[in-house]
């Protein structure tokens, strides 16, 4: 049994920033550490005091944490960054709030002097003297000490007060886990009060010593207990008078929520897991109660995470498809009205949402892509509302007139059509690039609608219901926000946004196949009436397609496709390297780009390269802890066994699986391959050129 605190953190925007830069402005961004260690940082939003990030992360930790700090910095390209401000949020503060903590927070000014993290280890013990009682105080050891030097590490020494006497220890260089095993002894006198403190330094030859945190030991508490040792977490030195800056830093807006889990073995959840698994096979000819009393007793706030953790463990075991079959037909055995088919947050909205952004993601890039980096490289000024026009100069040099609304509306119209037929054509021509189990889901989706509404009168209400979950709930979003499905690696800024919000409007009004009722919310977007009607025959063209996949072509196809597997979450993550000066340094940040699949873990420099040489390392490694596992299989598999069957060769049998190999699974894609990690490659392994990847692996498969 295990426990973990899980963190749902969204940081949503700031306000009222101060101006770090000459131009009056700043560049600012955001670093999340948790007890000090850098975990997330966001975007940089350039050239603004009330920047909007908008960006969600879930974060798994120790159930022993103690604070969540946000520190607001300012980008400098030449120059250390700034530190703006800072908003800490204690793990009590957070429990406190059943539903979360959400709402402003003013910024504080942050003091190196509060900046610690790290545990001492303290032997305390209160011996009888001749005179008087003696207080004898062992500093034996320290851990996760903060580097507060160049090299990425300190040089510490502990100093122990009371009573006016200071003794101090040796200084132990370059360590964040020194050790030191050294004594101090103090005279106790009756009555006396004075606490005991313990501080730790870092040792500067030039500059003066930084701090590194404190304990105050209650020396009458000791005087009763007699002994005392342990971990002593450090604290910040709170006693200087602090300014009352409140408010003058500006404010952060934050969701913070908490949830503290017990995982249990794998074995606890295997009755369950068979259980929804068999409801799932037999759909609607079971007795179908468990899926649909999850969903009753699912409360709104919750109903995102429980249809993302189904769909992963449905994904698991094969039957993803199944079970938003299920899904479909349980919604549409409860409408009766078309227009408000798959529109609530219902759990199959939800759970299709959270299947396109496991199997579509790759999709969605190489549709999008070239769409999003054309118009964020144009950087035009478009825009359709005539009461939002900005009348701009235009002209050569020494010939300047202001253009008209009409030319603005005009060349507006121009580039939302350009951008929007290039992306209906991109569309028309991906139906063999889109991963053959989302072709599937969609072929019961457009099946079980035609089934439920048939007749001329409902001739597009399927169209609709694939587009309300492709366009709406997954193009769209990508379109209005894409840094957050990794399109971009930072926030547009106001006029491409403008650009992307209409023509994500644009998509919307193909996908809602130019009803009536989409066309008067927005009488201005009339001009791309023609592209929009001739958007909706490509569309509805490209669907017909798109479900027109049966078994057999669905295994060929994934056979063909999915030799790598649809990614769960994939994009940049920042790791933390302990180098420079302080650690809100950029700089101390490496980028690498992170694939996780449903059968890897695979990551790179860049979205397109891979790290070759740790891989070969990976390899050695695997071939040495696997040369003497007589249950090693007989032939290579790139797939993995799921449900009943090799994901691969469909193959149902599992002869040979070796167990040393399966108990340390994490997979990596290479070429056309995968092969198994360890957690850590042995560092003996890294001293030497490696072996190629030729003999890590027996070519073919069963």
């Amino acid at each position: 049994m295990a426990k973990r605190s899980s963190l749902y953190i969204r940081i949503v925007e700031g306000k009222n920033l101060p101006a770090k830069d000459i131009t009056g402005s700043s560049d600012p961004y955001c670093i999340v550490k948790v007890d000090n260690e850098p975990i997330i940082r966001t975007a940089t939003v350039w050239k603004t005091l009330c920047p909007f990030w908008g960006e969600e992360y879930q974060v798994h930790l120790p159930p022993t944490f103690h604070a969540v700090a946000f520190y607001v910095m300012d980008e400098d390209a030449l120059s250390r960054d700034d530190v703006i401000g800072k908003v800490c949020l204690t793990r009590d503060t957070i429990a406190s709030h059943p539903k979360g903590f959400s709402g402003w927070a003013h910024l504080t000014e942050v003091d190196p002097d509060e900046e610690v993290q790290g545990e001492i280890h303290l032997r305390l013990e209160v011996w009888p003297g001749a005179r008087a009682c003696r207080l004898r105080c062992s500093v034996l050891e320290a851990r996760d000490l903060a580097p507060k030097d160049r090299n990425g590490t300190s040089d510490p020494f502990v100093r122990v007060r009371y009573k006016g006497r200071t003794r101090e220890t040796s200084i132990v260089k370059k360590s964040c886990y020194p050790r030191w095993n050294e004594t101090f002894e103090f005279e106790l006198q009756e009555g006396a009060m004075e606490a005991l403190c313990v501080e730790a330094w870092d040792w500067d030859l030039v500059s003066r010593n930084d701090f590194l945190g404190k304990v105050v030991i209650d020396v009458q508490r000791l005087r009763v207990v007699q002994q005392e040792e342990g971990w002593f977490r450090l604290q910040p030195d709170q006693s200087k008078s602090r300014r009352h800056d409140e408010g003058n830093l500006g404010s952060l807006q934050l969701e913070v929520r908490l949830r503290d889990e017990t995982v249990l073995p794998s074995s606890y959840y295997q009755p369950l897991v068979h259980l929804l698994c068999h409801e799932v096979k037999l759909g609607m000819q079971g007795p179908g109660q468990l899926i649909p009393l999850i969903e009753e007793t699912t409360s709104t706030e919750c109903r995102q995470d429980v249809a993302t953790n189904l769909l992963k463990l449905f994904l698991g075991q094969g039957l993803a498809k199944d079970f938003l079959d299920l899904l479909f037909q349980l919604e549409l055995s409860r409408t009766s009205e078309t227009n408000t088919l798959f529109r609530s947050n219902s759990l199959a909205s939800k759970s299709v949402e959270s299947f396109l952004k496991v199997a579509g993601m790759q999709y969605l890039h190489g549709v999008l892509g070239p769409i999003i980096n054309k118009v964020f490289e144009e950087k035009k000024y478009v825009e359709l509302d005539p009461s939002k026009v900005e009348v701009k100069d235009v002209g050569c040099s020494g010939l300047h007139r202001p253009q008209t609304e009409a030319e603005v509306l005009e060349q507006s119209a121009q580039t939302l059509r350009a951008h929007l037929g290039a992306l209906l054509s991109a569309l028309s021509r991906s139906v063999r690039a889109c991963p053959a189990v989302v072709r599937a889901t969609f072929r019961q989706l457009f099946r079980r609608v035609r089934e439920r509404f048939p007749g001329a009168q409902h001739e597009n209400v399927p169209f609709i219901a694939v587009t309300s979950f492709l366009c709406l709930r997954f193009f769209s979003p990508a379109i209005m926000s894409p840094k957050l499905f990794h399109l971009r690696e930072r926030h547009a800024d106001a006029r491409t946004s403008r650009t992307l919000l209409l023509l994500a409007k644009a998509v919307q009004n193909v996908g809602n196949m130019d009803t009536p009722a989409s066309r008067a919310k927005e009488a201005w977007m009339e001009p791309l009436q023609p592209t929009v009607r001739q958007g909706v025959a490509q569309l509805k063209d490209f669907i017909t397609k798109l479900v027109d996949i049966e078994e057999k072509d669905e295994l060929d196809l994934q056979r063909t496709l999915s030799l790598q597997a649809p990614p769960v979450k994939e994009g940049p993550l920042f790791i933390h390297r302990t180098k420079g000066k302080g650690p809100l340094m950029s700089s101390s940040f490496k980028k690498l780009y992170f694939s996780l699949t449903t059968e890897a873990l695979s990551f790179a420099k860049t979205p397109s390269s891979k790290c070759v040489n740790e891989l070969n390392q990976w390899l050695s490694a695997l071939r040495k802890v696997s040369i003497n596992n007589t249950g090693l299989l007989g032939s290579y598999h790139p797939g993995v066994f799921r449900g009943d069957k090799w994901s691969c060769c469909h193959q149902k049998e599992k002869t040979g699986w070796s167990a040393v190999v399966q108990s340390r699974l994490t997979a990596i894609s290479v070429s056309q391959a995968q092969v198994i990690l360890l957690p850590q490659p042995p560092k003996y392994y890294r001293r030497k050129p490696l072996h190629p990847v030729r003999a890590a692996i027996r070519p073919g498969h069963g």
